[in-house]
C-alpha cells in the first residue's frame, strides 16, 4: 500500500513539471508572436507615412530657397552693409584700404544689379530662376556682339540662283537637240492645213542604254487640239512619216502658229521633252499651195510653253 502512494506521487510530480514546461512553451511562442506583430505594423505605419513625407521634404524645401534667394536681391542695400560687415571683421583687426573697399562694394552692387534683371526676366519654373541667380559672373552676355543671320531670309541669295537658272537656260538653248523634217500643204477644198512628219535626225539620248524612245506632238495655236505619232522605240533618228489634218481658214493661217514638241517616251515616270520647234509665219517658205519640206533645229525645252497657248 506504500508503495502505491509513493509511485501515485512521483506520477503526479511528473505531471506537474510536464505542465509547467508546456505552459512555459505557450507563454513563450505568444510573447514572440506579438513581437512580430508589433514589428510589422511598425513597418507598414514607416512605409505609409515616413516614407511619402521624406520624398515630399526635397520639393517644399526648394521654395524657400527661391524666396531666400530672391528677397537678398531685392535689398542691395543691407546686403552693402554684410559686405562691409565681412570686410571690417572687427575693431581690433587692422583696416583694409578704402580704395580696395570701394572697389568691392561697386563690384557688389553691380553684381547685384545684374541679379535683379535674371530675376525680373520670365522663368518657364524654378529650376530655370535658380539657375539664371546662380550664374553670377560665370557668364556675361555682350552688347557688341552682332546677330547671327540663321534664320534670316537673304534676297541675295535668291537672286544668284536666279541668275544661275537663267544662265542654263541659255546655254541649254544653245545644246544640239537635233534636226526634225516636216512639210507643210494647205488644202483648199477641205480649208485644211496638211502636216506631215517625216523624220528626225540626232537627236539627244534620254535613255541609260544611249538611246531614246522619241515621238512628236503637233499643235496649231492658239488651239489646243492636238495630234501625236507613234513611239518609235530605241533610235535617235527615228523615221514617222505620218500626216495631220487642222481645218482652219485659209484667211487665218496668218495668226496661227505651228508648235511641235519632241518627247522620250518613258513607261514608269514622267516623259522626257527633248525640245521643240515652233513656226510662227506658215507663209516664209511658200505660199502652201503646194508641199513643201522644211528642216528645223529642235530647240531645248523642259516644259511646253504655256504662253504659246
Amino acid at each position: 500500500m506504500e508503495a502505491a502512494l509513493i509511485f501515485i506521487k512521483h506520477v503526479s510530480q511528473h505531471y506537474l513539471s510536464w505542465s509547467d514546461v508546456t505552459f512555459g512553451l505557450l507563454l513563450g511562442v505568444f510573447v514572440v508572436c506579438g513581437l512580430a506583430l508589433l514589428g510589422l505594423l511598425a513597418f507598414a505605419s514607416w512605409k505609409l507615412c515616413w516614407v511619402p513625407w521624406r520624398n515630399k521634404a526635397p520639393f517644399s524645401s526648394s521654395a524657400p530657397l527661391v524666396t531666400m534667394a530672391t528677397e537678398k536681391v531685392k535689398d542691395p542695400i543691407g546686403s552693402v552693409g554684410f559686405l562691409e560687415a565681412a570686410v571690417k571683421i572687427s575693431h581690433t583687426s587692422p583696416d583694409i584700404p578704402a580704395d580696395v573697399q570701394l572697389s568691392m562694394r561697386e563690384h557688389f552692387l553691380r553684381r547685384t544689379q545684374r541679379m535683379q534683371r535674371q530675376t525680373t526676366e520670365p522663368a518657364s519654373s524654378t529650376r530655370s530662376a535658380i539657375y539664371n541667380l546662380d550664374l553670377g559672373n560665370d557668364y556675361v552676355v555682350d552688347k557688341d556682339e552682332k546677330p547671327t543671320s540663321i534664320g534670316r531670309i537673304q534676297p541675295e541669295l535668291y537672286q544668284q540662283k536666279t541668275q544661275e537658272s537663267e544662265d542654263s537656260s541659255k546655254n541649254g538653248s544653245a545644246k544640239n537637240c537635233g534636226r526634225i523634217n516636216f512639210s507643210l500643204k494647205y488644202d483648199y477644198e477641205n480649208e485644211a492645213l496638211l502636216v506631215n512628219i517625216l523624220k528626225a535626225v540626232d537627236l539627244p539620248a534620254k535613255d541609260l542604254c544611249g538611246s531614246s524612245d522619241p515621238y512628236v506632238k503637233v499643235y496649231l495655236l492658239p488651239d489646243r487640239k492636238k495630234f501625236q505619232t507613234r513611239v518609235h522605240r530605241k533610235t535617235l533618228n527615228p523615221t514617222f512619216s505620218e500626216s495631220f489634218q487642222f481645218p482652219v481658214p485659209y484667211d487665218e493661217l496668218a495668226v496661227r502658229k505651228l508648235h511641235m514638241s519632241v518627247f522620250d517616251f518613258d513607261r514608269f515616270s514622267r516623259h522626257d521633252m527633248i525640245g521643240e520647234v515652233v513656226v510662227e509665219n506658215l507663209f516664209e517658205m511658200s505660199d502652201l499651195s503646194r508641199e513643201t519640206a522644211i528642216w528645223s533645229d529642235i530647240q531645248y525645252a523642259t516644259t511646253v510653253r504655256v504662253s504659246c497657248f
